[in-house]
């Protein structure tokens, strides 16, 4: 079901935790060995309307990371409530792991600038599959295409593509971010520290 209906949440979550055990240790490790990944593993912060402050963000300067995830979650009517919480992963670190990258997925679509329709999610899977290797994501960014018109298939795999995955490889592993610290950051200059380049017009 989640193959075959990307945007049935709650499936590609099952997807997620039930085939993802040895990715979710080899994602453990790298945070692990990064200052700020092994800070995130050690104090757990969770991304909820509860924790962020909305306000705060609203008032941000145009151009910041906040105000910018601001406007994706408006204009894509997405809430980071929407995220699952993890049920088929026993050990307790790796069921974070798994409910981190959830709930960081929509910083990771701000950062890459991509939408939240077919073309915007394959792109971000094939990021995302680069850097955690992910079955759900290596099957996604697959699978994902096969659902396109032919234009936006060669839109996808002659530009999007070869950006993600470039950016994938290229980039700091996104797990190991500390995103609520970056606010206030400009967008730019934070997707430059991470290492990645600007998306790509189609």
């Amino acid at each position: 079901m989640a193959l075959w209906d990307p945007y049935r949440h709650d499936m590609v979550a099952v997807l997620g935790e039930t085939t993802g055990h040895l990715a979710l240790q080899r994602i453990r490790e790298k945070m692990r060995n990064d200052p700020e990944g092994n800070q995130i593993l050690q104090e757990r912060p969770r991304i909820r309307l509860s924790t962020l402050d909305l306000t705060r963000l609203d008032a941000l300067p145009d151009g910041t990371f906040g105000k910018e995830y601001l406007q994706f979650l408006n204009v894509n009517k997405v809430t980071p409530d929407s995220r699952a919480d993890v049920k088929f992963v026993d050990d307790e670190e790796l069921a974070y792991v798994i409910q981190r990258y959830r709930e960081v997925h929509d910083f990771v679509h701000t950062l890459l600038g991509m939408p939240t329709n077919m073309l915007g999610e394959v792109a971000v899977k094939c990021f995302e599959a680069v850097q955690t290797r992910l079955p759900m994501c290596i099957l996604g960014a697959a699978l994902g295409p096969l659902r396109l018109s032919a234009r936006r298939l060669q839109i996808l795999t002659t530009t999007l593509v070869p950006w993600a995955l470039t950016n994938g490889r290229n980039a700091t592993f996104m797990m190991n971010v500390y995103y609520e610290r970056y606010w206030e950051m400009d967008v730019e200059s934070l997707r430059e520290q991470l290492g990645l380049t600007p998306p790509p017009t189609f």
